[in-house]
């Protein structure tokens, strides 16, 4: 599932990580890649030893863990602290998986999500469009500053070359209560189903049914 988060950041927080990463120090990409990735990708990210890396995740990982549609896609069991990447002309990330499984000082997840924060407006680069490959063909995503992109970490996907200005985003991944992709798809639909009666008939018999069946699912395929 490809899934939309509009307003993930709200314009003054936003403002406020604009201004933390101009001032911030950022390091070759290809530090924190695997052997394959190192190939393909060209951009830079911030050192994770900048000052305002705590600041950064505070502002951003609040507002993101916060919102309604990412809780109910993702159904997240575990969430990774973002990288924050800069793409400048020249740059691009080619075509690559992400990691099954990352972390850090023994503290491992599986990165069933990925999700890509962008930073600044489209209009004020050129090129740098996020390309998914999914079973009905390639989507390119390019979306308002604040906004966000969930799809499965497991989809090969690309970042195209920025021919001007400057891509600024977030990404992080998360380990998901459900593992299958097929699954999450289904439970976010239900659960657009669900909300909806409960607030247009909540003492409907239906109502009960769907609530249910949505929780019940959640338990049968929940996976921690």
């Amino acid at each position: 599932m490809l899934l939309h988060i509009p307003s993930v950041l709200a314009p003054g927080p936003l403002d406020t990580v604009r201004k933390l990463l101009a001032s911030a120090s950022f390091v070759d990409g290809k530090l924190s890649a695997g052997a394959a990735a190192q190939r393909v990708k060209h951009n830079q990210e911030l050192d994770k030893r900048a000052q305002q890396m705590d600041m950064l995740n505070n502002i951003v990982m609040s507002s993101l863990v916060q919102h309604a549609v990412y809780r109910s896609g993702a159904l997240p069991l575990h969430v990774a602290a973002p990288y924050y990447a800069r793409y400048t002309p020249g740059m691009s990330y080619g075509d690559h998986l992400d990691d099954p499984m990352m972390g850090a000082d023994g503290v491992l997840y599986r990165s069933d999500i990925a999700i890509t924060i962008f930073l600044n407006e489209p209009e004020n680069y050129g090129g740098g469009e996020l390309t998914i490959r999914t079973a009905f063909g390639s989507n390119e995503v390019k979306l308002p500053a604040g906004d966000a992109v969930m799809y499965p970490a497991s989809s090969l996907h690309h970042v195209n070359e920025v021919t001007r200005g400057e891509r600024l985003v977030a990404v992080t991944w998360v380990q998901s209560l459900v593992r299958d992709p097929a699954r999450r798809e289904l439970l976010y639909e239900l659960n657009q189903a669900r909300e909806k009666m409960l607030q247009t008939s909540p003492d409907a018999e239906e109502t009960a049914k769907v609530n249910t069946a949505y929780m019940n699912l959640i338990r049968m395929w929940g996976d921690i």
